[in-house]
């Protein structure tokens, strides 16, 4: 039975290591099966990788894996060291298991992460595109907009936006989204004129498609790849930006969680306490490196301009 897999797994790759593909589905397979084995060889992209694995995997099991209850409180063993009878990680200020806190707060980390990637690049593809394609009014008009979201930093915009929409997580999210997506539309803009222009979108308007086919069935697969290592790269930017927020009382609200907010609380007692504000903290660092090396490996292996193809 072994030797039988063994086999299949042989042909298999075989396959996806052709030189001349059967079809479109084999040439994208084995397109994405070359990246794949490119990406292995970089060995602190694949850390990167096996840390957001094991953040993920946390965030999933987190009812299995945390010690305690992350909301009860224990007022006779708050401040309490690492190591503390069953707290490996201390006590906070209302006697609340650290440890757990963080496996729990992890959930709200991928919620905001996993969300701000979807929106932030949807908005900027759609922008970007609309704007590369369309050309005259239409670009100035969306690119003036874009210029002037690009005007602020981040996390100030983030702040007017979670002050006039109100204190929340999913008001944070949406504020974060907000303020990420002019990137995006920049890159998609410039993928879009680089790409409007050339011999096969002659052809297909030639052959009769319209405006919304072209943009949605050409020019969008070809700024996919420019668009997941910008996303990939920024996911560090936005973990603190949530965790700024959270610092300062606008994300996820009490009890919850959040490792921002787990660092203002710990911020009050960092010199005799240090582990209260220290472990959340570590957890956002590990979280953001993570991204920043995945996604310079995915920027050496989808880029053509990095990668000579």
């Amino acid at each position: 039975m072994s030797l039988v897999k063994e086999t299949e797994k042989q042909s298999l790759r075989a396959w996806l290591l052709a030189e001349v593909p059967t079809s479109r589905n084999h040439a994208r397979m084995a397109a994405w099966y070359q990246n794949w084995l490119a990406l292995k060889r970089n060995t602190l992209a694949m850390a990167g990788l096996g840390i957001l694995v094991a953040v993920v995997f946390i965030a999933v099991f987190a009812p299995l894996l945390a010690p305690h209850d992350p909301f009860s409180q224990d007022l006779a063993n708050r401040l309490q060291p690492l190591g503390f009878e069953g707290h490996p990680l201390g006590t906070d200020s209302l006697g609340r298991d650290i440890l757990s806190r963080l496996l729990y707060g992890s959930r709200i980390t991928l919620y905001i992460v996993t969300l701000v990637a979807i929106i932030a690049p949807i908005m900027g593809l759609i922008v970007g595109t609309i704007s590369g394609y369309a050309g005259g009014w239409v670009d100035v008009v969306l690119m003036r907009i874009t210029d002037i979201f690009l005007a602020f930093p981040k996390l100030v915009l983030a702040l007017a936006f979670v002050a006039a929409l109100g204190a929340g997580i999913e008001n944070a999210v949406l504020a974060i989204s907000l303020t990420a997506w002019p990137p995006y539309a920049r890159i998609a803009r410039a993928e879009t004129l680089t790409i409007r222009k050339s011999d096969f979108i002659q052809a297909v308007k030639l052959q009769g498609a319209g405006p919304i086919r072209i943009i949605t069935k050409h020019i969008w697969p070809l700024c996919i790849s420019s668009l997941v290592i910008r996303v990939t790269l920024d996911m560090a930017g936005v973990i603190l930006t949530a965790a700024g927020l959270g610092f300062l009382g606008l994300g996820a609200q009490p009890p919850s969680p959040e490792w921002g907010a787990m660092i203002s609380e710990g911020r009050k007692f960092i010199l005799d306490h240090w582990w209260v504000a220290t472990m959340p903290g570590l957890a956002i660092f590990m979280v953001s490196l993570a991204f920043n090396l995945l996604g310079d490996g995915l920027r050496d292996v989808l880029d053509p301009k990095e990668n000579g193809r």
